[in-house]
């Protein structure tokens, strides 16, 4: 199951579970587990197990005792469940900045996006969800190995393989302008670690007014990155924040904040493109070190951080596990079909059966 397809079940995301289903498994203690719903398995835990035909069948939201009488909460995971726990091969996008993404780069229905790389796809569900149907979504990854995760993540979540949504292969400086012809992109989204070598590139394609936006992880990247959209010339003055969200423990009167919060993880820098031969204007500023030398470059390249990449050996296996789960979610959406067929035929079961047919 391959091919790309359409949703056709309107009950992907509610109802009761079935195979397939990936289903978020709460404790006694709180501690969550996500599995995938297979007909006769079981799932395992240090105090008992859970048949998964005891889930399957049951409404979201439902209580279903393991085999020593532990009670666990079975809900379907949100898109920010899935993402934090769907299998990786390069480090996600956390919710908290797909959802200043979506709202910093304006990323709205039918809109043309054009994001790079594509990691492990948690960006990739939420571009695909805020533009719908009727946008498009093109993503451009230089390693194999993500992009399968990517696709298999992307269907496993949706049930289907999304006909607007592509990944190239490939580096996006070399790829974009094949791709898409000058001013045809409504956004960019760069997530890579050097999103300074395609602007010329990003520039050519997008339209007037349409928004850059860049997630970089380092001080240093988020430095040189700015100065070159300035250098550029056909951008306008980029704009640099962060996210960081803290929880609170709300109990009756006993109300603090979480001992442990998500800090920093990335910063966004956005810009948005100018017409054509337009020059901004100059802002008022202090003077600042724009001139770098080669020592400077070196600091600013992310492999002199100490960044570890994981091995070919685990991206293959993350891949094949992102696979798995989307077969078997695509197997049962296929199976929803046919039992929707049968039970629109007229007649009933039979009436879809010729040979039992009166």
């Amino acid at each position: 199951m391959t091919e790309e397809t359409t949703p056709t079940n309107t009950l992907a995301f509610s109802g009761p579970f079935r195979a397939g289903d990936r289903v978020q498994l709460t404790g006694p203690k709180g501690r969550m587990n996500t599995i995938t719903l297979k007909p006769g398995e079981k799932f395992h835990t240090e105090r008992g197990y859970i048949a998964h035909d005891d889930v399957i069948g049951q409404p979201d939201g439902s209580v279903v005792a393991n085999s020593t009488g532990a009670l666990h909460l079975a809900l379907r995971p949100l898109l920010k469940d899935f993402v934090m726990s769907m299998p990786r091969g390069a480090a996600i996008v956390y919710p908290k900045d797909a959802a200043a993404i979506l709202a910093k780069a304006d990323i709205f229905p039918g809109a043309t996006v054009v994001e790079a790389g594509v990691g492990s796809g948690a960006l990739s569900l939420w571009l695909l969800r805020s533009i719908g149907p009727e946008g498009r979504l093109a993503s451009f990854e230089r390693r194999q190995e993500f992009a399968d995760i990517a696709m298999g993540n992307v269907a496993g979540f949706l049930g289907y393989r999304p006909t607007n949504f592509d990944i190239t292969v490939g580096d996006l400086a070399d790829a974009l302008p094949a791709i898409f012809p000058h001013g045809a992109v409504d956004r960019v989204v760069l997530d890579m670690l050097a999103p300074w070598e395609p602007l010329e590139e990003v520039a050519q394609a997008l339209k007037p007014g349409g928004v850059l936006l860049c997630y970089v992880a380092t001080v240093t990247q988020l430095s040189r990155v700015a100065e070159a959209i300035r250098d550029t010339g056909h951008f306008t003055h980029p704009d640099a924040d962060e996210t960081m969200v803290r929880g609170w423990h709300v109990e009756g009167l006993a109300v603090r904040p979480d001992h442990r919060m998500v800090g920093h993880t990335g910063f966004l820098i956005t810009a948005r493109r100018l017409a054509p031969g337009a020059e901004l204007p100059e802002l008022k500023r202090r003077a600042s070190k724009k001139s770098f030398s080669d020592e400077d470059v070196e600091l600013w390249t992310p492999g002199a951080l100490g960044e570890r990449g994981k091995s070919a050996k685990i991206l293959r296996k993350k891949a094949r596990e992102a696979q798995r789960i989307a077969d078997a979610r695509l197997e049962a959406e296929v199976a929803a079909d046919a039992d929707a067929d049968r039970v629109e035929a007229p007649g009933g079961t039979d009436a879809a059966d010729p040979e039992k047919a009166p």
